[in-house]
């Protein structure tokens, strides 16, 4: 794995330089300066919250955990790393800098954050790319994430280089062991703290070295959407399980869902396959050029086919679907970019130059809207939930009568189905990279 993505990264790094420094002199910039980031002090405290790096240097470095650091990259030339490296008892220091990115930089060490503010370049139109923070706030920059460089760059972070899809799959492979081990968990008997403990030991990981907070619901709480509370106490009865959790490899995520019945062989599992089965055909849709606002309305129309099927309603997809209906099953969007971030930048944007392509009206929640292309990680994720709150506003339309309020209701404390995959575009179609993850693991 090492070499694989050792050697993918040259690639990866020759490329994103290459485009970087042609941005810098097609808007006549000399300099672009790339923080990792400082940490941030918790109010009244004398500790900070966990770290986030800047996603513009993660791009670049393959460090995570590494603030006060600073890339300046000229219009020609070879870039400098500052390398922060503190003389420090309290906390870990990072290790001198080593691996593939060494020979790309010109890396320069620095005990201090202030220690980088000599080595910023003053002459010439420099451009910050973050945050304007710490040391930083005393240099004076031409721009501040000006739109004619960040545009293109979100633009193009939606084309993964073979380098970015090696890490994504690397952390969909990650994601497949510790999900398998919440399943057994989730079997056992466990609770939603010894489930998302049993995620994170099977991940070698901290929970803040997740690429977002775990959705680990039981029953009823499968209702909600961003779930995050981990109850520690066991329910009564255990009848559904919903995990939606990743892992990251070298600032790349994973965003994966999985849902199961306690019971295994009753309607609600009956549902999940079906669920499951329309999900993989859904997929066999996704090629170039397609559009992904089009797959997300087929999602509604196939998932509206499924609630017929289980009695749940007796209206026709159709229906459901051009009354709205169908939304208060299916809420949210059926997918978003994957990369350096969950829910990647540029999944609205129209065009390189900017712009936006808002979602449909019917479908706020939509978080992409860009036509599907080679290259691209997407991630999948229809759903079909029991929500109080969105099943109220159903009572008040024409198709009130339509629905099985009474086996709707015995539903109710399975919460809800979420299946999600992440899926590489390629020439000619798809490759399931969590499928492909969970086959190897298993």
């Amino acid at each position: 794995m090492a070499m694989i993505i050792e050697t993918g990264y040259s690639q990866h790094i020759e490329a994103l330089l290459k485009r970087y420094q042609q941005l810098l002199a097609e808007h006549n910039y000399d300099y672009l300066v790339i923080p990792s980031g400082m940490p941030i002090r918790k109010y009244l405290d004398d500790m900070d919250y966990p770290f986030k790096v800047n996603p513009h240097f993660k791009a670049l470095l393959p460090l995570t955990d590494h603030p006060h650091c600073q890339i300046i990259i000229p219009q020609t030339g070879k870039p400098q790393l500052l390398y922060y490296q503190p003389v420090d008892f309290w906390h870990t220091v990072p290790a001198d800098p080593s691996g593939a990115y060494t020979e790309f930089f010109e890396i320069q060490l620095i005990a201090r954050p202030e220690q980088a503010l000599p080595l910023i370049p003053k002459d010439g139109r420099v451009v910050l790319m973050g945050r304007k923070e710490g040391v930083l706030e005393a240099v004076s920059f031409s721009a501040q994430n000006p739109e004619s460089l960040v545009y293109p760059l979100y633009w193009d972070r939606a084309y993964k280089s073979a380098y970015e899809v090696e890490c994504i799959w690397q952390a969909n492979r990650l994601a497949a062991k510790a999900h398998n081990a919440a399943r057994d968990e989730f079997y056992r008997g466990g609770n939603e703290f010894s489930i998302n403990n049993a995620y994170l030991a099977a991940a070698n990981a901290l929970e803040n070295d997740m690429p977002y907070g775990n959705i680990v619901a039981l029953n009823q709480n499968a209702a909600i959407l961003h779930y995050t509370d981990c109850q520690r106490s066991t329910p009564n009865k255990h009848f559904s399980f919903l995990i939606d959790a990743g892992a990251e490899v070298n600032g790349y995520a994973s965003d994966i869902t999985r849902t199961y019945s306690y019971a295994k062989n009753d309607e609600f599992a009956d549902l999940i396959q079906a669920m499951d089965e329309m999900h993989l055909n859904l997929l066999e849709q996704i090629k170039p050029q397609q559009s992904y606002v089009d797959l997300h309305v087929q999602a509604h129309h196939r998932i509206a086919d499924i609630l017929k099927r289980f009695d749940f309603v007796t209206a026709s997809a159709d229906a459901l679907v051009e009354s709205g209906v169908s939304s208060a099953f299916f809420p949210h969007g059926l997918g978003h970019q994957l990369g350096l971030q969950v829910h990647d930048v540029g999944g609205h944007q129209s065009e390189k130059a900017g712009g936006t392509t808002p979602p449909p009206q019917e479908h706020p929640f939509l978080r992409n809207t860009r036509t599907i292309e080679q290259d691209q990680v997407l991630t999948v994720e229809p759903g079909l939930y029991f929500i109080d709150s969105l099943l109220d506003d159903v009572k008040q339309t024409d198709l009130n009568d339509a629905i099985n309020w009474e086996k709707i209701n015995q539903f109710k404390v399975f919460g809800g189905i979420r299946i999600e995959d992440d899926i590489l575009v390629t020439a000619d179609g798809h490759r399931n990279l969590s499928r492909e993850a969970f086959a190897e693991v298993e």
